[in-house]
């Protein structure tokens, strides 16, 4: 591109960015109009997610992810016991 083409894009984004109307993207001109007819619920700011249940600490997790791989290694153990004879 040459330079005269340059100044021309500038002076064309310039233009547009001061134009006085602006019109609303095809995403706010839909939802206008979906909220014409059924206005959304207000909502306060960061909602309250709801009740939340009962939280196991880590050391519980934990102690599961090992017990099961405990039982896995019996079992593999066990099988392999069984087979040999």
């Amino acid at each position: 591109m040459s330079e005269r083409d340059d100044d021309e894009r500038e002076f064309d984004l310039r233009w547009a960015a001061a134009a006085e109307h602006k019109e609303p993207s095809a995403r706010a001109r839909m939802l206008a109009a979906r909220w014409k007819e059924n206005p959304p619920q207000p909502q306060p700011f960061r909602a309250d997610p709801g009740p939340v249940g009962p939280r196991r600490s880590s050391w519980v997790s934990t102690a599961l992810v090992l017990g099961c791989v405990a039982a896995v290694i019996v079992l593999l153990g066990y099988a392999d016991f069984r087979g040999s004879y």
